[in-house]
């Protein structure tokens, strides 16, 4: 008799345990098949959040604008924030059009506004492509001196599988933001960092208030007055990041704007720190160099615009001497 309640009891225990397993199979099976190790692929992964994506309703969507205000969800600029800066959960950005586009990044240009007042700013939206797309030849030598915390992900950058080379894009923002937003707070002439996303960079957008953009210094024939001016603002910047043991790491006439005689230093993903990266110096000396040839293309007396005596400058500003 006992043997029977017994195998009572196990197949009850069974029956519920079956159940639950049944209605969790189930449950999987509603989302998405699983693997045979019960795990979703990357692939099935990607195809459920696009499935939950386009189940979203239209109230995820702002009635007028592209998208709600990402600023809730993402790293902040340094503070004190400018005056002209919309932080308003509430607010709705609005995709203007493309700035700029290269291999690394496009350049877009945002509007975040309020509704229901007449609060807004412009912002350039910097977004880094994905890692298979990516077209970053030269990150070896930046990236030296830079440390993962896991060697699983060190090795994975440096074979360039497809996990690191997301890792790699992963970085390059975060140099970036992390860059602009020291350099911010020492007074360098460089965009406001608003906030980081994932690989989306929001900055100040350099230029008018009608959404044109600021020119390149590439683009100018400044006068020779205007163009000693100019040159005196580059070695002015360079200090400040020489100061800080930094270096731009490519810097050139195409990466320096001029909005309203200012000079305005853009494009820092590739940012290298003097000290831990053993080609600092190396980066240091080819970023004046190529800055003092197009000076000096331009007009500048060789004189005034002297590579070793700039670059030996900066590396005492660095403590480097």
């Amino acid at each position: 008799m006992r043997e029977h309640e017994d195998h009572i009891e196990h197949d009850d225990v069974h029956d519920r345990r079956g159940g639950r397993a049944a209605r969790r199979g189930r449950r999987e099976h509603d989302d998405l098949e699983p693997t045979r190790r019960g795990r979703l692929t990357h692939e099935e992964r990607a195809r459920l959040a696009r499935v939950r994506e386009d189940s979203l309703s239209e109230a995820d969507v702002p009635p007028d604008g592209d998208r709600w205000s990402t600023w809730g969800d993402a790293d902040h600029g340094p503070a004190p924030r400018p005056a002209w800066l919309v932080t308003d959960l509430a607010a709705v950005d609005h995709e203007l059009g493309v700035l700029k586009t290269g291999k690394e990044a496009d350049v877009h240009l945002l509007r975040r506004a309020m509704p229901g007042t007449d609060r807004s700013c412009l912002l350039a939206a910097k977004r880094y492509r994905s890692g298979d797309h990516r077209l970053f030849h030269r990150d070896a030598g930046y990236l030296e001196g830079r440390r993962m915390r896991r060697s699983r992900e060190m090795r994975a950058m440096s074979t360039r599988s497809s996990f690191g080379r997301n890792l790699i894009a992963e970085q390059w923002a975060v140099a970036e933001f992390a860059a602009l937003s020291r350099l911010w707070l020492l007074g360098a002439p460089v965009p406001y960092p608003v906030q980081r996303a994932g690989t989306e960079l929001l900055l100040e957008f350099v230029g008018d208030d009608d959404g044109t953009a600021a020119p390149r210094l590439a683009q100018l024939r400044p006068e020779r007055d205007e163009l000693a001016g100019l040159w005196c603002q580059l070695v002015d910047a360079l200090t400040v990041l020489a100061g800080a043991g930094l270096v731009h790491g490519d810097l050139s006439a195409f990466n320096l704007m001029v909005h309203e005689g200012r000079l305005v230093l853009i494009d820092l993903p590739q940012v290298v720190d003097l000290v831990a990266n053993p080609r600092g110096p190396e980066f240091l000396e080819r970023d004046v160099r190529n800055a003092a040839a197009w000076f000096t293309s331009r007009g500048l007396p060789a004189d005034e615009a002297d590579p070793l005596e700039v670059t030996r400058l900066l590396l005492d500003s660095a403590g480097l001497s």
